[in-house]
């Protein structure tokens, strides 16, 4: 089963990266690339614990949706969220986040794995290997890369009111 492991600093509260990386409306900023919107479920601000969102997306020229579930969660330090519906065999998201008690900058180390597994058998295997697991490697960096900008810098305030 493919794995996806990102993890950095941020210099800014665990409760702000926590907040962050659960916005609806920071995930469609993150994701205007691929022209994500939410369309069913929580379609904006932050989804909690038993909360599903509908994402409608083009991915490898492909109009999709995947729904996922929000099945963990920990305020501030941990969630987790599980696809119910979409393109993959089943996807697995988790996010830790863990402050750096000895820091006077409130830093947080922001932590994800992602674990998936793609149907079609042997051909879903070898897609994944030659194309899916890079452009999904590229997809998540994006975003979280997203998430730390707004994090440390004022940029949080537009999507946290």
């Amino acid at each position: 089963m493919p794995k996806i492991y990102l993890s950095d600093f941020v210099n800014a509260p665990v409760q702000r990266c926590f907040d962050l990386s659960r916005s609806i409306d920071l995930h469609m900023i993150s994701t205007a690339q691929t022209k994500e919107v939410a369309v069913a479920g929580k379609t904006s601000g932050l989804i909690g614990k038993g909360e599903t969102v509908t994402w409608e997306a083009t991915h490898f020229f492909i109009r999709q949706q995947l729904t996922v579930v929000i099945e963990e969660m920990e305020s501030p330090t941990y969630f987790s969220d599980r696809m119910v519906k979409g393109a993959f065999k089943s996807f697995y998201h988790q996010h830790c986040f863990d402050p750096d008690r000895g820091s006077e900058d409130n830093c947080t180390t922001m932590t994800e794995l992602f674990t998936y597994e793609v149907p079609y058998g042997i051909l879903g295997k070898i897609f994944d290997r030659l194309i899916l697991k890079r452009y999904m490697t590229r997809f998540l960096v994006a975003r979280f890369k997203m998430i730390k900008r707004f994090a440390e810098s004022e940029e949080w305030r537009t999507v946290l009111k």
